[in-house]
C-alpha cells in the first residue's frame, strides 16, 4: 500500500550524524557550529535564530540529532521540537536551554525531546552530548534530573485513607516545602554583569562593555553567586529571575 501523501520520508541511518541547531544568540550560535562542523563523525546541516526559520528549514533535510532552545525571539522552541519529530520521526531531539523549572522541562519531554540540557554546558560537552543521545542515551542535567525526580517522588507520596491523591500531594508539597529565602538585591554593578551573563557573554566581553579588567567581572561573579547560593551560570540566571532580578 503507498505512503500517505503527508507521510515524514525516514532518514537513513550514516556514519556521519546529521545536526541541527536552532539557537537565536549570534554568539553562542557561532560557537557550536565551529564545534560541530570541526568533528570528523558530525555534519551541520540546519541552522536557524528563530521559530519560523527552523520550521521552514526542518523539511529541506533529513536530520539525526537537533539541537535546539526554547527561548526564541518569535515563539517556542517546543514547536520547533514537536515539528521535527513530525517531519523526522528518527531525530533525537536534545534542548539546551538556560530554563531548568518544571513549565520548561515536562512540555519538551512530553514534545519529544530525548535529552534536556542547561546552558552551563561547555562546546565540547555539548558535543559529546549529541553523539550521546543519538546513540539511544538521554542526556539530562543534573539540576534538571533532581527536580524530575523530586516531582516524582512528590506524586508517589502515599496519601492519607480518604482522601484523593490530589489533596495529599498538596498537603505533602505544603510539608515539604522549604522555608521561604530572604530577598537577593544586587548592587547595580553586579546586575549589569548578571545580564550581560545571562545573554552568554564571556568575562572578557563584559570587562571590554563595562570598562574593568576580566578579573573584576570574575570577582563580581563570584559575589553573584554567593548571594543567590549558587554554582553555576545557569543556576544563577534562574535564581536570578524567582527573585525577579532578570526578566523571564
Amino acid at each position: 500500500m503507498p505512503a500517505a501523501p503527508d507521510a515524514a520520508p525516514l532518514p537513513l541511518r550514516t556514519a556521519t550524524i546529521r545536526v541541527g541547531l536552532v539557537e537565536d544568540d549570534a554568539t553562542t550560535r557561532a560557537i557550536l557550529e565551529s564545534a560541530i562542523t570541526g568533528q570528523a563523525d558530525m555534519q551541520l546541516v540546519l541552522q536557524a535564530a528563530s521559530r519560523q526559520q527552523a520550521l521552514a528549514l526542518l523539511p529541506r533535510a533529513p536530520l539525526d540529532v537537533l539541537l535546539v532552545d526554547l527561548g526564541l525571539p518569535d515563539g517556542s522552541g517546543l514547536d520547533v521540537i514537536t515539528a521535527a519529530r513530525r517531519q523526522w520521526p528518527e531525530c533525537s531531539v536534545l534542548v539546551s536551554t538556560i530554563f531548568g523549572d518544571e513549565m520548561h522541562v515536562l512540555p519538551s519531554i512530553e514534545a519529544g525531546a530525548m535529552g534536556y540540557l542547561l546552558k552551563d554546558a561547555s562546546a565540547p560537552g555539548l558535543v559529546d552530548e549529541i553523539r550521546s543521545v543519538h546513540a539511544g542515551g538521554s542526556p539530562i542535567s543534573p539540576m534538571v534530573a533532581r527536580k524530575i525526580l523530586a516531582r516524582t517522588a512528590l506524586r508517589q507520596a502515599p496519601r492519607e485513607p480518604g482522601t484523593t491523591d490530589r489533596p495529599a500531594l498538596a498537603a505533602y508539597e505544603q510539608q515539604a516545602a522549604p522555608a521561604p529565602r530572604p530577598a537577593v538585591t544586587l548592587s547595580p554593578r553586579e546586575h549589569e554583569v548578571l545580564l550581560r551573563v545571562s545573554k552568554g557573554f564571556t568575562a572578557e566581553e563584559t570587562a571590554h562593555a563595562l570598562g574593568v579588567s576580566p578579573s573584576t567581572v570574575l570577582t563580581f561573579v563570584r559575589r553573584i553567586y554567593a548571594k543567590l547560593e549558587v554554582n553555576t551560570r545557569a543556576e544563577a540566571i534562574l535564581e536570578a529571575q524567582r527573585h525577579g532580578i532578570l526578566l523571564q
